[in-house]
């Protein structure tokens, strides 16, 4: 009897066992097919507004039964190279003009897929109230990448403090400037580095975003001077690659990035900063 009840106990513990490992082997099953089905698209981002907009954003596609993933980085490299890589599908956080100085140099094939909107960018100064007053042999910092570079030394050219060759418009560099009538003394730095240059003693200008000089608490209505002709080509984008610019995943972001959910957020979250650019 005993022998029996013994033999009963372990053909119920395998049993049991079994139906444990059936219905492990289901879930995993099922969590499988549920991830291999489920919509997600994921977005490289940098700081705000770029990242809210993508938040913005994810909690339209959420209607459509998309899901959205933000994946932030904190520098102005990685998020090219993930898009470039394919371990994200888009990325949001620049100009076209830096997008295609990145594929020259890495080879790569990003595309601009839509503008979202334009940053109001100038120079900034805590010495000076008016440009008459800054002194000859000032100190200017300005972005040493290009696309930005040139962006800069056109703003200065608006406003009279230099004159670039003619034609080169937002694509000139320091070896494009013709007139430099104050002598003034350029200082290449990264443009994440920018704001703190604000502080130096002997820097007069700076050039700036909203987002980077926010860091030193400032805004655009407390530049000297700002941008007056906007090149559309400057406008924060939403960006894939040339192999999935035209997939089902992309149509959805561009439509929810331009949704009226987004463009009533940076209405009215950032107007101080930025204009919308659809």
């Amino acid at each position: 009897m005993k022998k029996l009840i013994v033999s009963l106990s372990l053909a119920g513990l395998v049993l049991g066992m079994a139906a444990c490992g059936n219905k492990a082997e289901k879930s995993t099953k099922e969590s499988a097919k549920k991830e291999a089905t489920e919509k997600v698209i994921k977005v490289a981002s940098q700081t705000t507004p770029m990242t809210d907009v993508v938040e913005v954003a994810a909690k339209e596609a959420e209607k459509d039964g998309w899901k959205v993933e933000l994946v932030q980085v904190n520098d102005n490299i990685q998020y090219n190279e993930l898009l470039k890589n394919k371990e994200v599908d888009a990325n949001f956080a620049q100009h076209e003009p830096y997008m295609k100085k990145f594929n020259q140099e890495k080879k790569a094939d990003l595309v601009a897929i839509q503008k979202i909107y334009n940053a109001k960018v100038g120079f900034y100064s805590k010495d000076y109230k008016k440009i008459e007053d800054i002194p000859n042999g000032a100190k200017v910092a300005i972005p040493n990448d290009v696309s930005n570079e040139g962006r800069a030394l056109a703003i200065l050219a608006e406003q009279g403090l230099i004159t670039l060759k003619e034609g080169v418009g937002f694509e000139g560099t320091l070896k494009d400037v013709e007139k430099n009538d104050k002598n003034l003394e350029f200082v290449s730095i990264d443009l994440l580095n920018l704001a703190e240059a604000y502080n130096e003693k002997d820097v007069a200008l700076v050039y700036n975003y909203p987002t980077y000089i926010a860091k030193v608490g400032l805004k655009p209505a407390d530049a000297l001077f700002l941008e007056k002709t906007v090149d559309e080509r400057f406008a924060i984008s939403l960006v894939a690659r040339e192999d999935n610019k035209d997939s089902e995943s992309i149509k959805e972001l561009k439509k929810v990035m331009t949704s009226d959910a987004v463009k009533n957020f940076l209405e009215k979250e950032h107007s101080a900063t930025l204009v919308p650019a659809f």
